[in-house]
């Protein structure tokens, strides 16, 4: 088994970065910390999110990215992206959208956490690497990252070893399977709606398809 390892840890703060015709403001861009960071309910003390309609918030306080995905995009792209280019918090060595369920629950460092959704790419990443449809690409992989709510707050630090304590049974790659691609797939949405860990915002989503 691989260890399972918070490989790098990254903040940011809100810029504007122009894009289209106008200016967008968003904190995707983050810079990676060797320093203990305190973590809190509602993220890392020094990172920001601009648009909290969609990120931010206790149930998206950390955004996981897996350091495995690097080198399938320095493939498929031909251009190596830096870490954190996801607008990840958490880069990590260990949690595959095909092994991490929602729900679980996870030691780092003082930290306890949980997992809540996949990240549902956004055309900030497009923005933030100059690629189309990157988002599109992101979605299509199954290589989403995923978000965490902080259960337990403290600090926490690059290398820092993450222990599964607790383990949920829907993985993200089934949840983004209902998310994307088989919308309409009752039975997959009401066992997704048994989760009492799934986020706020996307319980509702998926109830409204059962409409």
């Amino acid at each position: 088994m691989v260890p399972m390892i918070l490989q790098t840890l990254s903040i940011g703060q809100a810029q504007e970065h122009p894009y289209q015709s106008g200016l967008v403001s968003s904190a995707i861009v983050k810079s990676s910390t060797s320093e203990p960071l305190q973590l809190t309910l509602t993220g890392l003390v020094g990172d920001q999110q601009a648009d909290l309609r969609y990120h931010g918030g206790p149930d998206k306080a950390i955004c996981v990215y897996p350091a495995e995905h690097y080198a399938f995009w320095k493939e498929k792209l031909g251009r190596e992206l830096p870490v954190p280019g996801f607008g990840e918090n958490f880069t990590t060595l260990g949690l595959l959208e095909a092994e991490v369920c929602i729900g679980d629950v996870y030691q780092v460092g003082e930290v306890r956490v949980q997992v809540t959704q996949p990240r549902q790419p956004c055309f900030k990443l497009a923005m933030r690497h100059g690629i189309k449809d990157l988002a599109v690409q992101v979605t299509e992989s199954g290589f989403t990252g995923f978000y965490l709510r902080v259960l337990q707050e403290g600090t926490v630090q690059a290398g820092d070893a993450i222990t599964l304590l607790e383990k949920g049974r829907i993985t993200i790659t089934e949840t983004n399977r209902v998310i994307h691609v088989d919308r309409n797939d009752r039975a997959a949405i009401e066992q997704l709606l048994l989760e009492d860990a799934l986020a706020a915002t996307l319980r509702d989503g998926l109830q409204k398809r059962l409409q």
